[in-house]
């Protein structure tokens, strides 16, 4: 019995899918179903109660994952210190990002961090923001970033900086002849926005009802790259990051004005489960996250 086994078996009563346990051991659905065989004999137990509807752990089984838990959490802490001591940063670090950090904000960290540990592979999956959520805490990645990070008990959350919100619209839109205007202006106007369950959508829509202002949502998509491009053909107004539209601003395929009536921001976090032990190449990787916030 080795480690890797224990550590595949944890995975798999983590994610509950034989599928996201090989995806995050970098194996075959088979080597997994042998590995939790090898250890059904070894320990002469039924650890997966193998039912189509449902997937449990055994009695036994949540015996043997709670401890494997410790003895991997042990075993990952004795590597992360041997590689301090060696003063070796290496490894694989797996990241889930929701699209508009992914294209907008991650880049320029990826790079410096690339260039000062060339031995490290970070590796960035695109995802939705519950999906996000949903990868960390089955420990399908190593780390997620989130806007409007939802407190939870399993997860440690690293704020990172707070991104200006802005009002974009077509260059040939009323709007756009202003340098800020107030929230009640955009009352009855057409708006191009997230879909309902987007933590931004939330957040913008609380900051609308604050306000009083009732507005008529004709689009709703999943990501700013469509919503910017709905923007683009006049189709309607929205309230976007700022780092996400400096392009388009520049090339003057869009407007952005101000909000006269606060400040309004997006918070960004980096995201972890709680109790994951955090690699020499992970801490680097936060401390430069964090670096300019």
């Amino acid at each position: 019995m080795q480690i890797e086994s224990l550590k595949v078996f944890c995975d798999l009563a983590e994610t509950e899918s034989f599928t996201k346990a090989a995806q995050v051991n970098s194996v075959t659905q088979s080597a997994v179903s042998q590995q939790i065989s090898s250890l059904e004999r070894t320990f002469k137990s039924l650890l997966i109660e193998r039912s189509k509807k449902k997937f449990r752990l055994t009695r036994e089984g949540q015996v043997l994952y709670d401890y494997s838990k410790q003895i991997i959490q042990t075993y990952e802490s004795l590597d992360s210190k041997l590689q301090e001591l060696k003063d070796i940063i290496s490894g694989t670090i797996r990241v889930a990002t929701i699209y508009s950090i992914g294209l907008h904000d991650l880049p320029p960290y990826v790079k410096s961090f690339m260039k000062s540990y060339p031995t490290v592979n970070v590796h960035v999956e695109y995802r939705r923001a519950n999906q996000v959520y949903e990868d960390v805490l089955s420990n399908v990645v190593d780390m997620g970033l989130v806007a409007y990070p939802t407190k939870d008990s399993k997860l440690e959350i690293i704020p990172l900086r707070k991104e200006p919100l802005v009002l974009i619209c077509h260059p040939q839109h009323p709007f756009a002849r202003q340098k800020a205007l107030r929230l009640k202006s955009l009352a009855g106007q057409k708006i191009i926005g997230f879909e309902p369950d987007i933590p931004t959508r939330k957040a913008l829509d609380k900051i609308l009802r604050e306000y009083g202002v009732e507005v008529k949502h004709v689009m709703e998509f999943d990501n700013v790259e469509t919503v910017k491009r709905a923007v683009e053909i006049d189709a309607g107004i929205s309230i976007v990051p700022l780092g996400t539209v400096t392009q388009e601003i520049n090339k003057n395929t869009l407007a952005a004005v101000e909000i006269e009536d606060g400040e309004f921001f997006r918070p960004l976090a980096a995201i972890y489960k709680k109790n994951k032990v955090l690699s020499p190449a992970m801490k680097q990787f936060l401390t430069i996250l964090k670096g300019t916030v």
